[in-house]
């Protein structure tokens, strides 16, 4: 099965929505997306299959910096190279408005995501105490990545894989 990556509108928002609630409590709504798809610099990127949302990715560039601001992959669909694909898209398209360093944050509980993002060269630089909440339970430490440098990615414009 083909997979592809693809720009997202604001208008897209409530399935922005709707896939990050599969994954984070408490979740953005469809407002929340909507504003910040609309920001200067923003980068929205849609993975489909069949012309069906498997996932997601929100970034922003602001001068020669860009954020990940967050990531989401349907669960029928993670761990089939999807996160890759959707993040390295998101540097590609970094890069050409001009980003030399790529930056997130990702909870110290969420074991999947660490070892997504240091596969992929990112390296710790920091940390912010007690960032997430965790409903009925204690907060959680952010631990802060950073890929710097030359944004070296496989493949070209166009994002594709097979699954």
């Amino acid at each position: 099965m083909s997979i592809a990556i693809r720009p997202a509108g604001a208008n897209e928002a409530a399935v922005f929505a709707a896939l990050h609630g599969e994954h984070f409590t408490p979740a953005w709504d469809a407002q929340s997306f909507r504003e910040l798809m609309e920001q200067d610099g923003a980068l929205a990127l849609l993975a489909v299959a069949d012309d069906e949302p498997i996932g997601f990715i929100l970034g922003r560039v602001v001068v020669d910096e860009a954020e990940i601001l967050t990531i989401g992959v349907s669960q029928s669909w993670q761990r089939k190279g999807v996160a890759t694909l959707l993040v390295n898209q998101l540097a590609r398209y970094a890069i050409e408005k001009g980003a030399r360093r790529i930056f997130l944050e990702v909870a110290t509980d969420n074991e999947a995501a660490r070892r997504l993002y240091l596969s992929l060269d990112f390296h710790e630089v920091g940390r912010r105490p007690a960032y997430y909440e965790r409903p009925g339970e204690a907060r959680v430490d952010a631990i802060i990545m950073s890929k710097e440098g030359t944004l070296s990615t496989s493949g070209g414009r166009a994002a594709r894989g097979s699954v």
